[in-house]
């Protein structure tokens, strides 16, 4: 069995989960909008130990990786030899595949 990878977080993802609590805390409340955003940051620690499961989008970039989360959260990756990092996390509709697009 192989050990599981690290799991890195990119700056702009902290920044993202960190913008979505504030957002979510705004319009429900405080404790839901920690609690939700803890259970992404759960499930982006829980890539480690699968990595390559989720869906290959080299179409979008090369070496990008991405998964979802209660359906509206998309969670971009990237893996490496010894860890993942993860390089953005999107919520609702915005067109995260013009955002992470490579020129």
């Amino acid at each position: 069995m192989t050990r599981p990878r690290d799991v890195l977080y990119s700056p702009e993802a902290e920044a993202q989960i960190v913008a979505l609590c504030d957002y979510l805390a705004a319009r429900a409340s405080p404790s839901a909008a920690e609690a939700y955003t803890n259970a992404i940051v759960d499930r982006c620690d829980q890539i480690g130990e699968l990595p390559l499961a989720g869906i290959a989008r080299d179409d979008i970039r090369r070496g990008l990786r991405t998964t979802f989360f209660r359906k509206r959260v998309v969670i971009a990756y990237a893996v490496a030899a010894k860890a993942v990092t993860i390089l953005a996390i999107f919520y609702g509709g915005q067109d995260w595949e013009s955002l992470l697009r490579e020129e």
